[in-house]
């Protein structure tokens, strides 16, 4: 393995850092053809597809093709998708966000044979299409515009309207805001197999109370923006299912029991043929959850699977890359893969369609994510890591249940693999880091992992850092809890003087902090280096985030957000700081979102371990965020008020006794603004002196406008600085 200097290791970071934040908004990497034998890629304009087996490239549409009429150039894209006979190929470009992701914009269809090439939708608004798809024979397109379904025939370029009722709180064929953040919802509409129907949600989100943002840079005048926002304790939108017929444009709703407005659907699919569909509805609480068949000429839904749990349930988008998409059929529609915690562990199971199951991963050890399902060789692939609840592996099992677990990563390569893997698993992108470990890929077989003929090993790709001074560790706290946790020690660390720590949190169950991958450790706002200026960075993963470590771990969160994790962080920081070398006159802590709520709460409920804290776009008040996800993990406030005042740091602002920054975009749809000002007049009610930086109209990632990381990151650094002073003393 190759060491790494210095010099080159910062400048790889920095790297690695631009790369890693602007991931979530890029398009697959790989596009596999269906056979699994190839990948398309993008090549100077060239959509260019490989056989992994030889090598060799064939360009099978040249960017000269994707010129429109009257243009001079091509049609600049990056997100695209063909028929499965390559015949179409449908182009998504000029792209906008809605929310977080860019999911609208324009389309185009380039027929293949004949080089023709036209704009579909041409005459909604520009930039107003999302998520078209061809139909499976290839004569239509559909998709959605201006919250409603629209299918076009390809031949003639007529369109027709599938839904007309669409407006901003009347949805068809996409979802609220709510949905799309907490169940990954966006695309809501699918294509039967037969072509003649559209299977497809329909939000009613006219009950649901806005959220008004004021922009007030604009214009002279300000100007209201509302957001359709059900905050906790309100009843949730009504959702339905529909099945339209694109001849008659007949609609038939699917009559699935219980009241609308106290049930959820994050899942539905067609049910491997043009008679069904398949559905997941979840209780409000969402800890029950119950599967359904609905027969699209009657509406008449039948239930044939049903789980209930005492916390909450996951959903697909939790243990699949695909998100909520897709359903995993298997062996031509007899049976499909489920995941669920019911034992104790997550595991994968095959059901079939009278609610069977049987248990395909068998052991005390949670699946992290599925990769493939290889049904023609009856394999799954799967991430997951028994023995380090910090690392990531690939695995495969039989889909019987009666096969054992087969490891596949290199066992020599401790860290955090991550595979994208060709259909029927012949092949495979492999990727690998730890926290001293710069990323590496290769190209491998599968279930050998050996690379493709010509392809250099991971292993001589490898660059480590052998003079890494980061540190994965566990704690055990006077609980008798024990914490995964890292550190990133001082440069030319000293173990006779004392040093300032700065604790980086996040502690909710949305995510982990303690990763052992390349990258988790570094400091993303700070604009220098912690460890050269003498400071301890620490980061500690306590119960209920989502770490590999048992339903348990997880779900001890319930009704206990802003207590557990809140506890076990200052104990983990309390035994922590019993080492002689840190200074506990200057500890810091810092983090953003439900990290910027874990701040605020270790601030206040522990005054005497937390000096300086720096909070971001945090949730000061539970009762403000939305409902989805708080009634998940904390149950009805309606039931258990008590819960909800306790776990919000506003209830403990009195308490301040450190320093505090506090930060907060007005325009974030997603943790808003009243969160701020609340926690204001608190703090002021109180006497508490603080430093406040409201950022004009800039949302939850505080990035939008010119100059704004850079400020930030000033900011930030400028008052950790001051407060929590670096160096050894």
């Amino acid at each position: 393995m190759n060491s790494i200097s210095k010099q080159t290791l910062l400048s790889l970071i920095c790297i690695f850092i631009v790369f890693t934040l602007a991931a979530q908004f890029r398009p697959k990497e790989i596009n596999w053809t269906p056979d699994g034998g190839s990948m398309l890629t993008l090549e100077r304009g060239d959509i260019v597809k490989t056989n992994l087996k030889t090598g060799n490239k064939e360009i099978i549409v040249h960017s000269n093709e994707l010129t429109p009429q009257g243009q001079a150039s091509p049609i600049r894209f990056n997100i695209y998708s063909f028929s499965p006979d390559y015949s179409k190929l449908l182009i998504f470009t000029n792209t906008a966000k809605v929310w977080r992701y860019n999911t609208r914009g324009d389309y185009w269809i380039l027929n293949v044979a004949t080089h023709e090439l036209h704009q579909i939708g041409k005459s909604m608004p520009t930039q107003s299409l999302m998520f078209a798809k061809l139909s499976p024979d290839n004569k239509k397109v559909a998709y959605v515009s201006g919250h409603n379904i629209y299918v076009e025939d390809l031949a003639s370029q007529k369109v027709t309207p599938l839904t007309t009722n669409g407006t901003r709180k009347f949805i068809n064929g996409t979802f609220d805001w709510v949905y799309e953040e907490e169940f990954d919802c966006r695309d809501g509409f699918r294509w039967s197999p037969d072509s003649k129907k559209i299977a497809y949600w329909q939000v009613d989100a006219t009950k649901i109370r806005d959220y008004y943002m004021l922009n007030t840079t604009d214009s002279q005048y300000s100007r209201i923006i509302p957001v359709e926002y059900p905050k906790v304790g309100w009843p949730p939108s009504p959702v339905r299912i529909g099945v339209v017929d694109i001849e008659g444009k007949e609609t038939k709703w699917m009559n699935v029991p219980g009241d609308p407005q106290e049930h959820y659907i994050p899942r539905m699919e067609w049910a491997e043929n043009s008679g069904e569909v398949v559905l997941q509805q979840l209780n409000r609480k969402q800890n029950q959850s119950n599967l359904f068949f609905c027969d699209v000429n009657t509406g008449m839904a039948r239930n044939f699977y049903t789980e209930n749990d005492s916390a909450f349930i996951d959903i697909k988008s939790r243990w699949d890359d695909e998100g909520p998409v897709g359903w995993d059929w298997l062996n031509n529609g007899k049976n499909f893969l489920w995941v669920s915690e019911k034992d104790g562990w997550r595991h994968i199971y095959l059901i079939d369609r009278t609610g069977k199951e049987t248990l395909v991963t068998n052991g005390n050890y949670d699946i992290d994510n599925i990769k493939c399902i290889d049904d023609k060789n009856g394999y799954v692939y799967f991430m997951a890591s028994p023995d380090n609840a910090t690392q990531l592996y690939l695995f495969r099992t039989k889909l019987n249940g009666k096969g054992k677990l087969e490891p596949l990563s290199p066992a020599n390569l401790q860290g955090t693999h991550d595979y994208n893997i060709s259909p029927f698993a012949q092949y495979a992108k492999h990727s690998f880091s730890n926290y001293k470990t710069l990323p590496a890929s290769e190209w491998i077989t599968l279930p050998d992992g050996k690379p493709l003929k010509g392809e250099e090993s991971i292993t001589s790709k490898l660059k480590v850092n052998e003079n890494s001074n980061i540190e994965y560790f566990k704690v055990t706290t006077d609980d008798n809890i024990t914490l995964d946790a890292w550190m990133v020690k001082p440069a030319n660390f000293d173990s006779t003087k004392k040093y300032p720590v700065v604790f980086q949190v996040y502690s909710e169950p949305a995510s982990s902090t303690v990763l052992d991958r390349y990258g988790t450790q570094f400091n993303r706002l700070f604009n220098g280096d912690l460890s050269m200026e003498g400071y301890f960075y620490i980061s500690v993963d306590n119960r209920g985030t989502p770490s590999l470590r048992g339903a348990k771990w997880r779900k001890s969160i319930y009704r206990k957000i802003g207590i557990i994790n809140i506890h076990d962080q200052a104990m983990a920081a309390k035994k922590i700081l019993e080492k002689p070398w840190f200074d506990k006159d200057r500890v810091a802590v810092w983090g953003w979102s439900g990290g910027g709520s874990a701040t605020l709460n270790l601030m206040f409920q522990h005054p005497e371990i937390y000096k300086t804290g720096i909070a971001i776009a945090a949730v000061a008040n539970e009762l403000f965020y939305d409902n989805i996800y708080q009634e998940r993990y904390m149950g009805l406030p309606q039931e258990n008020m008590d819960d909800f005042v306790n776990g919000s740091p506003i209830h403990y602002a009195k308490n301040l006794q450190g320093h505090l920054l506090y930060i907060h975009g007005t325009g974030d749809d997603n943790v808003h603004y009243d969160n701020a000002e609340v926690l204001l007049n608190e703090l002021i009610k109180y006497n508490k002196q603080f430093q406040f930086m409201a950022y004009p109209n800039r949302t939850h990632s505080i990035s939008e406008g010119e100059g704004t990381r850079k400020h930030l990151s000033t900011l930030y650094s400028n008052f950790l600085r001051t407060n929590c002073p670096p160096g050894a003393k």
